[in-house]
């Protein structure tokens, strides 16, 4: 049965139109009156619905019964990344969301190609969220990790809060890196900072870690900047599991 996505609060037993995009899923879908659907908001859990009508812009629906499913993972992982350029950024976010990522915070650095600001950043965060959201209707995740807006990496850092028990790590190659632990991270969460192409340039990578990043390895090869953040991901989620 398709999943979609409606950015609209759903309750059981009611009929309301869908959102734009939600509408143009079905009709893609090219769904009929009668055909079932399963609909989730982000708040928890999914619903049955049943199309009532189609229109030539518009589709209505008849919302039924509502199941508690969670498919989320155990520990709340955060990847804080340095956008790698071209489509790998899309490839990332889609692919950490089917992992079970719990947010994606995209960066400005140093040695970062993509350059984003204003209108141009805004509309970047629209389509990765949306990106996230398809995701999540292919996976069969009922809460969408939030892609928040662009960043720069010293007025990110600089906005941390420092009380937070969330474990830090940010990935580098010096001598006194660390293997990515194998035992669990706190209840608070772990997060993941990595850099673009290039990595993250050695004022960044300090920086970090006055912020209470332990400067963390992923073994002796050099994976791809959209690599790492979900090989971290992987083996953070594992140890939780």
């Amino acid at each position: 049965m398709p999943r979609i996505h409606c950015a609209t609060p759903l309750a059981s037993g009611q009929t309301l139109g869908l959102p734009p995009g939600a509408a143009r899923h079905v009709q893609v879908l090219r769904l009929q009156p009668g055909d079932g659907i399963t609909l989730f908001d982000g708040r928890g859990g999914e619903f049955e619905a049943t199309v009532e009508r189609m229109g030539r812009s518009d589709v209505d629906v008849r919302v039924g019964a509502h199941h508690a499913i969670e498919r989320e993972a155990p520990l709340g992982v955060h990847l804080a990344v340095g956008m790698p350029a071209n489509d790998r950024m899309d490839w990332l976010i889609e692919k950490a969301t089917e992992l079970g990522v719990a947010s994606i915070q995209p960066l400005q650095t140093a040695h970062g190609v993509l350059r984003l600001a204003g209108e141009r950043a805004q509309k970047k965060q629209d389509h990765w969220q949306a990106v996230a959201v398809a995701a999540c209707e292919q996976c069969g995740r009922n809460r969408v990790p939030a892609v928040h807006p662009v960043r720069d990496l010293g007025a990110w850092l600089d906005g941390l809060d420092a009380d937070a028990p969330t474990a830090r790590h940010v990935l580098g190659f010096g001598e006194d890196a660390q293997p990515l632990g194998r035992s669990a991270p706190a209840d608070g969460g772990a997060l993941f900072l990595s850099g673009p192409e290039g990595g993250l340039n050695p004022q960044e990578e300090a920086r970090a870690r006055a912020s209470g990043f332990l400067l963390t390895t992923l073994g002796p090869r050099i994976l791809r900047a959209e690599t790492a953040p979900l090989a971290a991901l992987v083996h953070l989620l594992a140890v939780a599991d």
